[in-house]
């Protein structure tokens, strides 16, 4: 099954040598205009979210992009060779090769940064603990015996939006493998419930949906670890959320009524008069479910100070005058 390279710098429309700025600044403005729940195509948009966030995955991460450019355009002849210790896909390659569809990340993404569909075990184990192939027991004669050899547990990725993660979901997870026996390519559908609250690298685990056993073994298991997509707009911390914005320099030293836009709509939020650079406002109750039938998490609200690059003749004759007037000094 052949995995198609992913130019990650083309994705995001930045070039190689964009800042980490320059990369923020591209993956935000395009994660909002393809953001699932403000797209008017939401199909469409919903397929290039989860490319953008995949890219934005690599390259806002300063080590995976030191990796990503050094496989660069020979990443064909790393796939082939085996790439080195350090890319983390696990010692040797499986007895099955998996890939998936619906989880979000592409097969080159899961190859290189991702689980890598790694197995958990392999055949050659029975179930109850006995490993095929070892000798047997004193005393007895040994045969050719055919015994069900369960097939392995398998690790992968999902993909879950903030806002999926806020509510609860359920996901399609197909997993093409090549059958063991027999080579032809199978596809088999699970359906992951992906619960309400669910965090960075939590497990949910699929019973039966690993690798398929042998001789009547029983199969795996799917393990697929969440890993929340980033968001233009909000920053997980736990079950709490965190969302900058900007105010003028009048509306922080005057005090203001602004609207702050949250997962779950608009409210008012009043600033008071003296807030600071990186102030915080804390909303109990509107961050993350912490787990079933729990709390949330509270909504935090970071103040960020915007000053005009541009100004009339009026506007500095008037900062010009509040310079003359003003008791504060900064240093």
């Amino acid at each position: 099954m052949a995995i198609g390279f992913k130019d990650y710098y083309a994705i995001l429309g930045v070039g190689r040598d964009a800042s980490e700025a320059e990369i923020k600044k591209a993956f935000r403005a395009l994660a909002r205009r393809y953001h699932p729940d403000t797209a008017k195509d939401k199909r469409t948009a919903e397929e290039k979210f989860k490319e953008i966030n995949e890219a934005y995955e690599v390259l806002g991460d300063a080590e995976k992009r030191r990796r990503y450019d050094r496989l660069g355009a020979r990443w064909q002849e790393a796939e082939a060779a085996g790439v080195p210790p350090e890319w983390n896909m696990g010692a040797g390659a499986p007895d099955v090769e998996f890939h998936f569809d619906g989880t979000g990340f592409s097969d080159f993404f899961e190859q290189f940064f991702g689980s890598g569909a790694r197995m958990r075990g392999g055949f050659g184990e029975w179930r109850g603990g006995v490993r095929f192939g070892q000798g047997a027991p004193r005393g007895t004669r040994r045969r050719r015996e055919v015994r069900p050899r369960a097939g392995a547990d398998i690790e992968g990725d999902l993909l879950v939006t903030l806002e999926e993660a806020l509510r609860g979901t359920t996901k399609d997870v197909t997993v093409r493998y090549a059958d063991p026996e027999t080579g032809a390519v199978r596809t088999r559908t699970f359906r992951a419930r992906v619960p309400a609250g669910v965090r960075e690298g939590q497990i949910i685990r699929l019973s039966g949906a690993g690798e398929p056993g042998r001789d009547g073994g029983e199969a795996g298991d799917l393990y697929l670890r969440a890993r929340l997509a980033k968001h233009p707009d909000y920053r997980v911390e736990g079950a709490d959320l965190y969302h900058e914005i900007d105010l003028a320099p009048w509306e922080a030293v005057l005090g203001a009524t602004v609207t702050v836009r949250t997962p779950e709509g608009k409210i008012a939020l009043k600033i008071p008069a003296g807030t600071r650079v990186g102030q915080t406002f804390r909303i109990p109750g509107r961050g993350m479910p912490k787990g079933p039938e729990e709390a949330r998490g509270d909504f935090f609200v970071v103040a960020r100070i915007q000053t005009p690059t541009e100004v009339s003749e009026g506007e500095r004759a008037a900062w010009k005058r509040l310079a003359e007037v003003s008791r504060f000094r900064a240093r």
